[in-house]
């Protein structure tokens, strides 16, 4: 297998909510999403996927308990005051802040929003990687 991830799929409980959730922080569903099923967005060179939790738990084998699925995802941006932009961006469009934006111990800056489905976002800098002029994130 490739080194690499190419789509990272969100249950959902209400696709509707979700995709006006995202769409209020910038992001506009691809034209290959089939509406009232499944959202898809291109998110550098992966692709982010909206679709029913139920429907996901099923097509992945497993059983949902509604928990926390033990993933975080994670925006990494150029500059302190990106985090802060994106973080009163994602609360004003309903998210809640998880963790409020602040210097880390490794020597960058970073915060957390947790969407209305519960999936936790990271925002941050990260002075060791690399964001090219593409918008990918790359490791020194």
């Amino acid at each position: 297998m490739e080194q690499r991830l190419s789509l990272v799929t969100l249950g959902v409980a209400d696709l509707d909510r979700s995709i006006a959730f995202y769409r209020a922080v910038g992001w506009e569903p691809h034209s290959s999403s089939v509406s009232g099923e499944v959202a898809f967005y291109q998110a550098g060179g992966m692709v982010l996927g909206l679709w029913s939790r139920a429907a996901l738990a099923v097509d992945s084998g497993v059983s949902d308990n509604g928990g926390w699925g033990g993933i975080t995802l994670a925006h990494n941006v150029r500059t302190s005051g990106e985090v802060d932009h994106l973080l009163a961006e994602a609360e004003a469009a309903g998210a809640r802040v998880g963790r409020p934006p602040a210097a880390t111990e490794w020597g960058g800056y970073s915060g957390t929003f947790v969407d209305p489905d519960g999936h936790p976002w990271e925002i941050a800098v990260n002075p060791g990687w690399t964001i090219d002029d593409a918008g990918r994130t790359l490791l020194r």
